[in-house]
């Protein structure tokens, strides 16, 4: 069952490489823009990065690498899709950083104990079959000391449920959101671990697009656009960032949130 849901991710993600317009990918604001605040999360908590070694589990199309490489980090870029891998690193290429391709089976990280000083992933534990084994892997590749970063879509909000359930076309049907006691599991191994949760009241901007705007999910990444569009987008985002900060003080209510971030050390 595994093998078969692998199978099908893979070939989305394959699919979805071959339409890439690396031209079109701004790097610095995946991680920067005011609408990247996971991002902003894990950076500020990482801290100076240069001359780490660095796992960019479920690279994608590089994103992270080329951004991490820019800053001085030894990248490899991994991912279980031939095709992202390519794109990354034509991606590296294009913005003159060295970043190493491998294809890589998160559940099953082909690297030895004690590797890494940073293990990196966003985006990647609900497209896995077994998220917590995952987890796992990447303490297992860490040196003593190194930290695990990742990002991901929780499960329990319904307006993103419902755009779960209309954006079939750019999801995989295997993907699950996280719940967000997850963060037990990376306590239970890791010495040190931070979090958060982002987008709640912020998730207007979702609706907008599709009630106001009339921008269909299924031809249009949401997730991709906030990036696309921040600088349009900073001064209405600014002002719900603020009211989700306010919300997350009451008891229950961060689970509600789109997005978990994670920084843990080993």
């Amino acid at each position: 069952m595994q093998d078969e849901i692998l199978k099908k991710e893979q070939e989305f993600h394959d699919q979805w490489a071959s339409a890439i317009d690396i031209e079109g990918i701004k790097v610095k604001d995946y991680f920067e823009a005011c609408t990247a605040p996971e991002n902003r999360f894990i950076l500020k908590r990482l801290g100076d990065v240069s001359n780490q070694y660095l796992l960019d589990l479920g690279c994608g199309a590089g994103e992270n690498s080329v951004y991490f490489a820019s800053r001085g980090a030894r990248c490899v870029a991994a991912d279980y899709s031939p095709g992202m891998v390519e794109v990354a690193l034509k991606l590296a290429a294009a913005n003159q950083v060295e970043v190493e391709g491998k294809v890589i089976n998160a559940m099953d990280i082909d690297f030895p104990d004690n590797t890494f000083d940073i293990v990196y992933a966003s985006n990647l534990l609900h497209h896995i079959p077994d998220p917590e084994l995952t987890i796992r892997e990447m303490y297992r590749v860490l040196k003593p000391g190194g930290v695990a970063c990742f990002w991901d879509p929780l499960k329990h909000n319904p307006v993103i449920n419902v755009y779960r359930r209309i954006a079939t076309k750019v999801r995989t049907e295997d993907e699950t959101p996280l719940d967000i006691n997850i963060v037990k599991t990376v306590q239970s191994l890791f010495t040190k671990t931070t979090y958060d949760t982002f987008w709640i009241a912020s998730l207007w901007i979702f609706l907008r697009f599709y009630l106001i705007e009339k921008v269909n999910p299924n031809e249009e990444r949401y997730w991709k656009k906030i990036i696309l569009e921040q600088a349009r987008l900073e001064p209405e985002y600014r002002r719900l960032e603020n009211v989700d900060n306010v919300l997350k003080k009451i008891p229950f209510v961060k689970r509600f949130a789109w997005n978990l971030a994670v920084v843990a050390m080993k």
